[in-house]
Parts: C-alpha cells; sequence; structure tokens
C-alpha cells in the first residue's frame, strides 16, 4: 500500500464517518433502539384498544424516555416526542412564538428547547398544567423524566431537576382534546394543526427513542444531583408499562417489558435500528500502527 493510498484510507476512515452521522450513536442502555425519520413515522397504542395508561385519580407517577435528537424541526413545527396523558415536544431556536424565553434562559442556537408537561382535570375539561422550560443539545443522549408526587411535579433532564408546585391528579378523561388520543412516540404520523396557533403544528421528531418507561410511582429523589440511571430500566409491580427497543433491526413491533400487553406498533417506517459502537481500535493512532505493520 502506498503511502498515498494509506493518507485517502485514513480520511475516509477518520473523517467520513464525521458526516451525516454516519455511525449510529451507542444506546446509553446497550442495544437497540427506536429510530425516527421525521417525516411521518411513530409507535403508537390505538386509543380505541387500550385507552389511557395511568388509571383515574393517579397522583403519583413518573413517565421517563432515553431521547436523542438529530435535527430540529422548523420554525413553525413542534416535534412531538412522546405523547397522551403527559406530553414531551421540543422546538427549535428559530420557532415562531418563544421569543421571551430565549432571553429569560440559557438557550443557544443549534439548542432544542424541551417542554415536559401533564394534562389535568380543568373546569370539566383537560388542560395542561406549566412547564418548566429545558435546552436540550442535538446528538447526544438525553434521560428525560416527568414525574409528580403530592403537589408537585418534577422535570428531570440527565442531572438538572426543576419542580413546580401544581396540581398532579393526571387527566384520565381525553374527550376534550383537540389532537388524537392514542400513546404515541414520535409524533401522529402526520402534522396536527393546533387551535388558535396562527401557523404552528404539531408534527414528527426525528431522531431516536430508548427505554421508555410509566410508572405509578415518583421514581427520583430531586434533591439527588447524579441520578442518571445506568444499564436498562427495571421492571416491578409499580410498573405499567416498558419498552426496551430491543428487537431486532427492522422490527416494528415493540414487546412491553412489563407483562402488561401495551405493544407498540411502528407506523409509515418506524422500526428498531442497530448501533454500530465505534471501538477503540478504530481510532486514528491504533489504525496507523496497524497499517505500519
Amino acid at each position: 500500500m502506498t503511502h498515498r493510498q494509506i493518507l485517502i484510507y485514513l480520511f475516509l476512515l477518520t473523517f467520513g464517518p464525521l458526516s451525516a452521522n454516519a455511525f449510529p450513536p451507542p444506546s446509553p442502555a446497550g442495544g437497540n433502539y427506536l429510530v425516527l425519520d421525521g417525516v411521518d413515522d411513530y409507535a403508537v397504542l390505538d386509543f380505541e384498544i387500550f385507552d389511557v395508561l395511568l388509571p383515574e385519580n393517579t397522583d403519583e407517577f413518573t413517565v421517563e424516555a432515553w431521547v436523542y435528537p438529530t435535527t430540529p424541526p422548523d420554525k413553525r413545527t413542534t416535534a412531538m416526542i412522546l405523547s397522551q396523558q403527559v406530553q414531551m415536544r421540543a422546538v427549535s431556536y428559530a420557532y415562531e412564538g418563544y421569543e421571551k424565553l430565549k432571553k429569560a434562559i440559557n438557550w443557544q442556537k443549534g439548542d432544542l428547547l424541551l417542554i415536559v408537561s401533564g394534562y389535568v382535570p380543568f373546569a370539566g375539561k383537560t388542560g395542561m398544567v406549566p412547564f418548566f422550560p429545558i435546552t436540550i443539545s442535538l446528538n447526544e443522549w438525553h434521560h428525560i423524566v416527568y414525574q409528580a408526587k403530592g403537589k408537585q411535579t418534577t422535570t428531570i433532564v440527565n442531572s438538572l431537576s426543576k419542580t413546580l408546585s401544581q396540581g398532579t391528579i393526571i387527566a384520565h378523561d381525553l374527550s376534550t382534546l383537540w389532537h388524537p388520543k392514542d400513546f404515541t412516540l414520535g409524533g401522529f404520523g402526520k402534522k396536527i394543526d393546533g387551535p388558535n396557533v396562527a401557523n404552528a403544528f404539531l408534527g414528527a421528531f426525528t431522531g431516536y427513542i430508548d427505554e421508555v418507561r410509566v410508572s405509578t410511582v415518583a421514581r427520583y429523589d430531586a434533591n439527588k444531583k447524579h441520578f442518571t440511571p445506568r444499564g436498562k430500566f427495571k421492571n416491578d409491580g409499580k410498573t405499567v408499562a416498558l419498552w426496551h427497543f430491543d428487537e431486532l433491526g427492522g422490527i416494528r413491533k415493540f414487546s412491553d417489558a412489563s407483562r402488561n400487553a401495551y405493544h407498540l406498533i411502528g407506523k409509515n417506517g418506524a422500526k428498531t435500528g442497530i448501533p454500530l459502537a465505534v471501538k477503540a481500535q478504530g481510532k486514528l493512532a491504533t489504525t496507523w500502527g496497524q497499517l505500519k505493520r
């Protein structure tokens, strides 16, 4: 092999994977994960069959997931990560409508604004409680938690936690919602035009989702600083639903590990992906040494 060939080989090996996310990121929990292309794919539990996950009068719960966003939504779209009684969604820095927040929080260009909140009964209808704005970066895994206990709700992102004092009885009757009532990951399969919001839509999420768990207990001590879980989420008596997404790559039915048979169905191409971790021997110095032998 000539020196020129070696240089070309090294360039392709080291710089090629840096473009277009050539290597999918390994999951922090290990194994596979849900891959969403941000066009119209999503995973769903049909509301007509499964109803809501958290039963009536639930005032203590946790909804959590590992989330890896890869592409920001456009300036008129809210990317739906998870939706039903709790919503996880994100908007880009260019989103029209949150100009005041850009001055109030550390929201930099390239970041996403994460909006996590829950629906509660309100004046005979279903209303969304206030949220605490938190920014997250693209192309990184984030452990996102929304939990409630007593008179408090807590949003946790990695090692950051924010608590608000407010009603926490989660909504059971979703009949007054203006968007689909299904439990979904990644959107609703199409853009949904919101009421009283000019030129704004609820749309698809682009990236990866792993280890989604719904529980009837507040699992995390918000006063701690290092509570990011390691490995796969555990199934126990307080687990309502748990998806590891460890099916073989390309599978579009995702088993519920809680044994409650809440098996998600991938729609419009939503499927598991096979992560390709970059091992130490693929680094430049190591590869150069191998070529010289």
